[in-house]
């Protein structure tokens, strides 16, 4: 008496793994770009939060400094003063620019040499090009976020604020 034999034939899990490759090759670089807009997303947020912070840090110590200088002038310490605000985390508020956060890279620059800073501009960057993100922001103290009208590249510094308020180069969003 013969038994019959129970299981799949080679055939049948080399169709299967075909359907699920064709189906990776339709799903993945849909993911990677769902996952490109997320962090220039989160990238404006960001600008936005560094724009209120700018805002609250200018109501508290105005007086005396104007604008914060640097990213870390707006981040944690004990205790919070004019050089550790408290107004943004340790990621957004580090020692040394540039600051990352979410796939971006994140600057601040002012045109004022000394205290007080009369103005400021912030500057996002993809950490990795076309990757993390394939656009640069900037938001200066009018607080409209712009996005570069031809971007190349990720930058390496923070737009200067006069190029950021410059609608042939930054427009707004």
């Amino acid at each position: 008496m013969a038994h019959k034999q129970k299981g799949f034939s080679l055939i049948e899990l080399l169709i299967v793994v075909a359907i699920i490759l064709i189906i990776a090759s339709i799903a993945i670089p849909n993911l990677m770009r769902s996952r490109l807009r997320a962090n220039e997303a989160a990238a404006i947020s960001t600008l936005r939060t560094l724009h209120t912070s700018q805002a609250a840090y200018n109501t508290s110590y105005g007086e005396l400094a104007g604008f914060a200088p640097t990213l870390q002038s707006l981040g944690p310490g004990t205790p919070c003063d004019l050089n550790h605000a408290c107004l943004v985390d340790a990621n957004l508020g580090c020692a040394s620019e540039p600051c990352v956060r979410g796939g971006y890279e994140f600057f601040l620059t002012s045109d004022s040499s000394s205290s007080p800073y009369t103005d400021y501009a912030f500057t996002a960057t993809p950490v990795i090009w076309k990757s993390s993100g394939n656009q640069n922001f900037c938001t200066a103290e009018d607080g409209m976020i712009r996005y570069e009208t031809s971007p190349s590249g990720p930058l390496s510094a923070a737009v200067p604020h006069n190029n950021c308020m410059n609608f042939a180069l930054y427009n707004g969003i």
